[in-house]
C-alpha cells in the first residue's frame, strides 16, 4: 500500500460559501475520495487546525506521499514542522505541492527560491503536455481545458525544473510552467498549477488522472536519512 497525507489549509471550505459548495468536506477530502479509488493507496487527512497541524513525527514516518494546498495562512504553519518535512523530503517522502502551496514554506524552504510568481482572477486554461513520455503524463491526451481557473503567469521563481511535464496557457496570454518535477536527497517532488479553490478543479477527470500518477511516481525509493558518516578505508579485493 502507498500512504498518503492528505493537508490542506481547510480555512476557505469553512469561511467561504462558494468554497464550501464545491467541497463541502474539504478539498483534501476529495482529493482522498478519488485517490481511494485505487486498491492500492490508503489515505489520511490532515489540516492546519489539527493538533500539530495534523502532522505528528509518527504521521510523517508512516507517509509515503504528502500532498500539500495552502494559501492564506501559509506564515501559521510552525519552521519546526516544516524543518521536520524537509528532512522526510531529503530520506525519501514524496511531495506533491498542489496550486498556491508555491509559496509555502516547504516548497520554498526545498527550492532554495522566493517560487513567485504573477497572478490575476480566473480566466479559461489549457493545459498542454510537454513531456508525453513521462509517467505523470500517462492517459492524458496532448492537452485539457479548465473552463475557469485562477491565472498563474511566469516569470515563476523556481530553478529550472529537472523535468517540465504540462505547460498552461491562459486566454490571455499568459504562459506558465504548470507541472514541474524535483529530486531533492531521496525525494521526489511534483508541483502542480492547477487548483484554485473556487473552482471545482480536483473533480475534473484529467487532474484527478494527474494526481494518481504523481503518486506512484513520488512514492519512496528508499527511506534512508541523509547523513554525513565517517567510513574505513576499503583494502582492494575486500567484499
Amino acid at each position: 500500500m502507498i500512504k498518503v497525507t492528505v493537508w490542506n489549509e481547510f480555512r476557505h471550505e469553512k469561511r467561504y460559501e462558494n468554497v464550501r459548495a464545491i467541497y463541502p468536506n474539504g478539498m483534501h477530502a476529495t482529493i482522498k475520495e478519488f485517490l481511494e479509488k485505487n486498491d492500492d493507496i490508503t489515505c489520511r487527512l490532515a489540516a492546519l487546525d489539527d493538533e500539530n497541524c495534523g502532522l505528528t513525527d509518527e504521521i510523517i514516518e508512516d507517509t509515503d506521499v504528502l500532498i500539500w494546498w495552502g494559501h492564506m495562512a501559509h506564515h501559521e504553519v510552525p519552521d519546526e514542522l516544516v524543518a521536520k518535512l524537509v528532512k522526510a523530503v531529503h530520506a525519501g517522502m514524496g511531495l506533491i505541492v498542489l496550486h498556491s502551496g508555491h509559496f509555502s514554506k516547504i516548497f520554498k524552504a526545498l527550492m532554495g527560491t522566493p517560487c513567485s510568481l504573477s497572478w490575476r482572477e480566473d480566466d479559461f486554461e489549457r493545459v498542454w503536455v510537454i513531456d508525453r513520455s513521462h509517467p505523470i503524463a500517462q492517459g492524458i491526451d496532448r492537452y485539457f481545458e479548465l473552463e475557469s481557473e485562477e491565472v498563474y503567469g511566469e516569470p515563476f521563481g523556481i530553478p529550472t525544473p529537472d523535468e517540465l511535464v504540462f505547460g498552461g496557457w491562459f486566454e490571455g496570454g499568459e504562459i506558465f510552467r504548470s507541472g514541474c518535477c524535483y529530486k531533492r536527497g531521496h525525494g521526489k517532488i511534483f508541483y502542480f498549477q492547477p487548483g484554485h479553490e473556487s473552482n471545482p478543479t480536483y473533480h475534473h477527470p484529467d487532474v484527478q488522472k494527474i494526481i494518481t500518477n504523481a503518486v506512484y511516481w513520488a512514492k519512496p525509493v528508499i527511506r534512508k536519512e541523509i547523513d554525513c558518516p565517517q567510513v574505513t578505508k576499503i583494502v582492494k579485493g575486500q567484499k
